[in-house]
């Protein structure tokens, strides 16, 4: 006989760990009277976000109190949840992936060159940026999980060679004149006045919730994140659960580049760098919200638009643009700072 009802006990032992884990995290409510800090620790970040249009529409009602203001902040920066989603996947394992923005710009590159240069349908240029994006995440699992390299350390190296390889193939410049297919597909056509991209992101949030809530998969991702040891000792395919994360988050990444294509009607070699720090903001800001302590869709999603609107007040009231960077930078550090606080201050991996 084979060893399968070995696995499935295993599994099925790991699945009842898990549950007793989150028991006793965030089921403190459920025997007692209704705590509002419990309450305040999942919808905090909602409550500020409200606070934040409150307090600068008092100064500019007439634009943060219009639709269009956020129907087009929804639109534009649809591909910053994308990027943000890609990252809280191997984040749940425990790595660190900061080959995601160049990833982006690579997929970004690949269109254009492909579809303007190269005469190739949009569909199928897509495709193989898809493909490009699949390639960096392979890589960067074979050099995390066979020589042991801390993540950090390779996605560094990786994103900066992708950056690299997107000067040479754009040859340092822009490629104009993308297929309008791809910009009506992406900002164009509009559902109640929002551009349509916003509404794929917003599916994809509801895919990684529901795959990190209610699957199999995703419990084991987060015990993987947890305690890889125990993990491991618990029948989990530890090496194959990471690799599946890195391998995906570029795809993600390079599905957000496809976005931010999409958005301009452009590829140029270093924009799309940009949006490593906002996408990092939002997604440890996220994971204080909603399920905090840990890496959630929901809370990234959030998080991606209250930072997005903190930044559109900032712009109303005419403050200078180094003020992003204060805002997304300071943005990360306390975000950080309050996610080690509910963990506990447990050490990052």
């Amino acid at each position: 006989m084979t060893d399968e009802p070995t696995y499935e006990a295993r599994i099925a032992a790991l699945e009842a760990k898990i549950a007793a884990l989150e028991g006793a995290a965030g089921d403190r409510g459920l025997h007692g009277a209704f705590s509002w800090k419990d309450w305040f620790e999942k919808y905090g970040l909602i409550v500020a976000w409200i606070a934040i249009i409150l307090i600068l529409g008092a100064f500019k009602p007439a634009q943060m109190f219009a639709w269009n203001s956020y129907a087009s902040m929804l639109g534009s920066n649809a591909m910053v949840v994308v990027l943000t989603l890609a990252l809280i996947i191997p984040l749940t394992t425990g790595d660190f992936d900061l080959s995601v923005a160049a990833t982006m710009g690579l997929s970004s590159m690949i269109i254009a060159v492909l579809n303007v240069q190269m005469d190739y349908s949009i569909g199928a240029a897509v495709i193989m940026a898809l493909c490009a994006g699949a390639l960096v995440g392979a890589v960067n699992a074979f050099f995390i999980l066979y020589f042991r390299v801390f993540s950090l350390i390779v996605t560094l190296g990786t994103g900066y060679f992708v950056a690299g390889l997107i000067l040479w193939v754009s040859d340092s410049g822009t490629v104009a004149g993308v297929s309008m297919d791809l910009v009506r597909a992406v900002i164009l056509t509009r559902v109640f006045g929002i551009p349509v991209g916003f509404y794929y992101a917003l599916i994809l949030t509801a895919v990684i919730w529901y795959l990190f809530q209610h699957t199999s998969l995703g419990r084991r991702m987060l015990f993987v994140g947890r305690g890889r040891e125990v993990a491991r000792l618990s029948g989990v395919d530890v090496t194959r659960v990471r690799a599946g994360a890195l391998i995906a988050s570029s795809v993600m990444a390079a599905f957000a580049g496809v976005l931010y294509t999409g958005m301009r009607g452009v590829a140029d070699p270093s924009s799309a760098l940009a949006f490593l720090l906002p996408a990092f903001a939002a997604a440890f800001l996220g994971s204080t919200a909603i399920y905090p302590g840990r890496f959630n869709a929901i809370g990234a999603f959030v998080a991606v638009y209250f930072l997005s609107t903190g930044i559109m007040g900032l712009n109303f009231l005419g403050v200078d643009s180094f003020v992003q960077n204060l805002f997304y930078g300071g943005g990360l550090v306390v975000a950080v700072a309050i996610s080690q606080l509910i963990r506990g201050r447990r050490e990052m991996m």
